[in-house]
């Protein structure tokens, strides 16, 4: 029997991108998908963009924010395997789900991750920065280093058993809990040589430095909580290590 993939987006006033994110999920090859929208009361026609796609399950209630809204949604799901495509990003082709699923199946794993791109906001087809999840280990979780959180799937039975995003973190609660589970419950994982995800660039950690006080802050927090000793220091590192993110777009590489 295929397996069911459970897709979850969490929106707050996101009518300027949701329907893209709803479009390439419609458009996938992959049949046996469940997709489930976590509406925070949106003060804008983000809910009436997602009742037109009638194969979308909404929840629309107050939540306590983003991490709040995605486990929501993960409990909600009925899918043997669960990853989440926010409300500003996309798959870039009509096969990635299925893709993953192969992968996933193949391996026999708990979960997968894969590669991301950010793309300009203004223009989608222009790449700005590749994210590629290759060379991750664990040990590089003290560096501040993680797989691209948005490339993550794992099977429900995961959260169930290990837990849930931590609604105490404002940022880093995706870096905890793939700390929590590839590291401290050492997960059966496997890297997919893929696309997985178009982010458009912007995004709350990197906004400003103040965010990304922020999001080091959290990250050390989130260390102390599974067991691994880190610092600033250790974790400056890893922005001269993310020039070449950069670089590569503007040379054609990957």
């Amino acid at each position: 029997m295929p397996k069911k993939v459970s897709i979850i987006t969490a929106t707050y006033n996101s009518a300027a991108t949701i329907r893209t994110t709803l479009e390439t999920i419609a458009a996938q090859t992959y049949s046996n998908i469940e997709h489930i929208v976590v509406d925070g009361l949106s003060k804008d026609n983000t809910v009436e963009i997602v009742k037109a796609f009638p194969n979308v399950k909404l929840i629309a209630e107050q939540d306590k924010g983003l991490y709040d809204a995605i486990n929501k949604g993960i409990k909600a799901a009925t899918g043997d395997i669960v990853g989440i495509l926010n409300s500003d990003d996309f798959f870039p082709t009509n096969d990635v789900v299925e893709k993953m699923v192969n992968g996933f199946v193949s391996n026999n794993v708990d979960a997968v991750y894969s590669d991301i791109v950010f793309v300009h906001p203004s223009n989608l087809k222009k790449v700005v920065r590749y994210y590629s999840s290759a060379k991750f280990n664990t040990t590089k979780f003290k560096y501040g280093y993680m797989p691209a959180h948005p490339s993550f799937y794992a099977k429900k039975s995961c959260f169930e058993q290990f837990g849930y995003y931590h609604i105490d973190y404002k940022i880093a609660a995706d870096y905890e809990l793939l700390m929590r589970f590839l590291l401290t419950n050492n997960i059966k994982t496997a890297y997919l040589p893929i696309t997985m995800v178009y982010m458009r660039t912007g995004g709350v950690s990197n906004q400003n430095l103040k965010s990304r006080w922020v999001l080091n802050k959290e990250i050390i927090k989130a260390c102390a909580a599974n067991g691994v000793d880190t610092n600033m220091t250790l974790l400056s590192f890893k922005y001269f290590t993310k020039v070449g993110e950069f670089i590569k777009p503007r040379l054609g590489l990957k």
